[in-house]
């Protein structure tokens, strides 16, 4: 779900970027959404989704966080894995490194699948104070 918010803050409607899981809970995790609240993301919107082959056959490319061989496979489509660690109940300070790293990827890529994009500050820019 960050990836997918940080995607679309940045992108302003050039990229459009989909969110899901291979074990969606029932809510987006609180720890993730406060922290990102808190770096001016609306997550009230989010919901788990389960990661279909569908999803990734519509798709240009998958981004996968380290669901390795619980990701669906389709062949022929472009994969990039994001090996991250996963924020699920850890404190505000990991959530954030994790969340910075994220960034850092979302931001990296935009500038290679848009390079024309100019990309506003990083939302972490905003959030120096913690």
């Amino acid at each position: 779900m960050a990836s997918r918010l940080l995607t679309e803050h940045y992108a302003r409607g050039r990229v459009i970027a989909l969110s899901a899981g291979t074990e969606p809970g029932e809510h987006i995790h609180p720890e993730v959404a406060r922290v990102l609240e808190s770096l001016g993301l609306d997550t009230s919107a989010e919901q788990p989704t389960l990661l279909t082959a569908e999803m990734i056959s519509a798709s240009d490319l998958a981004i996968t966080q380290g669901c390795g061989e619980n990701c669906p496979y389709v062949p022929g489509a472009r994969y990039r894995d994001w090996p991250l660690d996963d924020p699920r109940g850890q404190d505000d300070a990991t959530v954030r490194r994790v969340i910075a790293e994220i960034d850092a990827r979302v931001r990296e890529l935009l500038s290679e699948l848009v390079p024309d994009l100019a990309l506003p500050p990083s939302v972490l820019e905003r959030d120096r104070g913690h």
